[in-house]
């Protein structure tokens, strides 16, 4: 076979991404492989239904493939409305019905989070605490201690100074999962939007008590709080746009 007719035999055998690699290997390859029967071999593999039109596209097949077939790239979000200025959060931590925390703590400070770990901590939670993962942190002070068999829970409300509204972020979940390898008990409960978002669901809040070692068998050292949104929000701007969507009351 000659050279050209050998391509041609493999290039409707390939999928749309190494056939546009294909065609970044020189002039010769790109001409023959912008020939529309080879996207169109591509398009019936990914959509069979429209290469069995009557009539044919108003677009070349090549086109319809770099439309629909490319990877969309991830949107610059514009700033968000709220700022950390404008909200103060409500933490309120129990053992039981005995509450042992309770808190209002400006958005700054948590923006502001646990600038310097205290001495003490294992090296595993360093690491998670200097990561590039955004995260708010609280240092706990005074520290308190909690027995590692008790039954602990956690609410967290957010207020808004603008409208003076408050939203719930974590109501009364408790801290059910304790990671030994980074000192930290984690707690979670599902977001509730507002009814103007109405497909958005499924996202969570993480609340994490930070803890070291206290001396005594079975009980741990609280210094820190951690709260975060990995499920969807990664940055400060996309937390604050989560925290707005809220369903605030």
């Amino acid at each position: 076979m000659a050279y050209e007719e050998v391509l041609k035999a493999v290039f409707p055998l390939l999928e749309g991404a190494d056939l546009a690699s294909c065609m970044l290997v020189c002039k010769q390859w790109r001409d023959i492989a912008q020939d529309d029967y080879f996207w169109k071999c591509v398009c019936a593999k990914r959509w069979p239904s429209i290469c069995k039109r009557p009539s044919p596209p108003t677009v070349t097949y090549y086109k319809l493939c770099q439309t629909f077939y490319k990877r969309q790239h991830c949107r610059a979000l514009p700033p968000p409305r709220l700022s950390f200025n404008d909200l103060e959060f409500y933490i309120d931590i129990w053992t039981g019905e005995r509450s042992i925390f309770s808190e209002v703590v400006p958005g700054p400070v948590l923006q502001t989070g646990i600038v310097v770990p205290p001495p003490g901590i294992c090296d595993m939670l360093r690491f998670h605490l200097e990561g590039p993962e955004y995260k708010m942190t609280l240092l706990v002070e005074p520290r308190f201690t909690v027995p590692l068999m008790a039954t602990v829970s956690v609410s967290v409300l957010v207020g808004r100074k603008d409208s003076k509204k408050v939203a719930c972020i974590i109501n009364k979940s408790m801290f059910d999962y304790i990671d030994r390898t980074a000192y930290r008990a984690l707690a979670f409960d599902y977001l509730d939007f507002s009814p103007i978002y109405p497909f958005i669901s499924g996202i969570r809040a993480w609340i994490s008590l930070l803890f070291m070692e206290d001396g005594n068998e079975g009980v741990i050292n609280v210094f820190g709080l951690e709260m975060d949104f990995c499920d969807a929000a990664n940055s400060e701007p996309e937390v604050l746009w989560l925290l707005d969507m809220l369903d605030w009351k």
